[in-house]
């Protein structure tokens, strides 16, 4: 009998994200949300869960992948972005000086409709006194990160910031897109409107899918590069 529930209990999960896939309310390319929401939602174990995601990607509506991993070099030396950008560039030996350009309470619209209302951080890096990247951060206003537009941030890094917070990340996804500057940024940047820029969106998720940062970043593309690494065919 217990079996026939789970079943019954997994093909109506199979079914509600089919019809949501199909009819675009999970669009294309759209992450998932994680087990422990799904489970949640859905009032079924995490079991359940993963053996209806098996079945979504046995029917070619869903794509996972393991193993697979990036990172981003600057001129020519890998960073390890898990660290933050800054130290990450410190111990690649680059020079490079963070100037803190505001925080603020609220952010992009569609970050706040899918995480809830955030803090925004926004930082110019450069290196030898040009300005190579501005980086957008997305903070979840709750507890101590609530006041960050009084408070500031921790040692002026925001991974301490987080830490400090008791948020950690334990996964998350990138994209990487070229983007023209507009008029604000390239200002910022003393670039021309319209240069083409690395824009790379890096979104990362504690244990239960919440989010601990969102962060926009535009990168010089003469100074930055991303590396995909992933297992060899066998």
């Amino acid at each position: 009998m217990s079996e026939q529930v789970g079943r019954s209990k997994r093909s109506q999960l199979v079914a509600e994200l089919t019809t949501d896939i199909r009819a675009g309310r999970l669009a294309h390319g759209e992450r998932l949300p994680g087990e422990n929401q799904l489970a949640t939602r859905y009032q079924v174990s995490r079991g359940t869960v993963r053996s209806a995601l098996a079945e979504l990607q046995r029917r070619e509506l869903i794509t996972t992948e393991s193993g697979v991993g990036s990172f981003v070099t600057f001129d020519g030396k890998p960073l390890d972005q898990q660290v933050g950008w800054a130290r990450a560039l410190a111990e690649g030996g680059a020079d490079v000086g963070t100037e803190l350009l505001g925080i603020v309470r609220g952010g992009d619209p569609a970050v706040e409709e899918r995480y809830g209302p955030v803090v925004t951080v926004r930082r110019l890096r450069r290196s030898e006194g040009q300005p190579v990247s501005i980086e957008v951060s997305a903070l979840p206003a709750v507890g101590a990160l609530a006041d960050l537009p009084a408070a500031g941030l921790v040692d002026d890094s925001i991974t301490a910031t987080l830490r400090s917070a008791g948020r950690e990340g334990t996964g998350g996804e990138q994209w990487i897109s070229v983007e023209p500057l507009d008029a604000t940024d390239a200002a910022l940047l003393d670039r021309t409107a319209g240069e083409l820029f690395l824009r790379a969106v890096r979104v990362t998720l504690d244990r239960d899918g919440a989010l601990v940062e969102h962060v926009v970043s535009l990168l010089d593309p003469q100074r930055f590069r991303f590396h995909l690494s992933f297992p060899a065919a066998r």
